[in-house]
């Protein structure tokens, strides 16, 4: 879940932490707890993740809220991690917190989405909707049902060359 993201990456969003267990992950791998912005809806998680990380950013929010709050001045988020249950959210739901992960990562971060099952737990349709593609980066099977992480990003724009004007 977390392989791909180390001290370089700078602030990193985490959604439904839980009781932390990629939280200390990220840690492990690098990541200062002051660069981590937990956002958990359940207060006696978000109270408990406050104590257990008493230098990262705790939120007791639920996610489809980052749209209208700036977290950050400007998107410098390197990267951010959700164990959120997609396939248990509603479509507009589903969309107002992808917006509000993507407007505050900077160009070229990701999400990193983990969800039971293999499939992806964002619909092909969502993506297209958002510009955003899916790529499955890890999975096991030991797991019942087996666990996956898919790296969520934009698809880069391709400019067009207006050849009419070119000298």
């Amino acid at each position: 879940m977390t392989r791909e993201i180390g001290p370089d990456t700078g602030p990193v969003l985490e959604l439904g932490p839980g009781t932390g267990p990629f939280t200390r992950a990220l840690i492990e791998r690098g990541v200062r707890e002051q660069d981590l912005t937990l956002i958990e809806a359940d207060s006696d998680f978000a109270s408990m993740l406050t104590k257990r990380f008493p230098a990262a950013r705790v939120f007791e929010m639920d996610a489809t809220g980052l749209r209208h709050l700036a977290l950050f001045n400007g998107p410098v988020v390197g990267a951010a991690v959700s164990g959120l249950p997609f396939r248990l959210i509603s479509p507009r739901r589903t969309r107002l917190i992808l917006e509000g992960i993507f407007a505050n990562l900077r160009p070229g971060a990701s999400l990193y989405q983990f969800t039971l099952g293999l499939r992806c737990p964002i619909d092909q349709s969502m993506l297209d909707q958002l510009d955003l593609k899916a790529t499955r980066i890890g999975h096991t099977l030991r797991n019942f049902p087996p666990a996956t992480v898919y790296r969520i990003s934009r698809i880069p724009i391709v400019k067009s060359y207006d050849w009419r004007y070119a000298s």
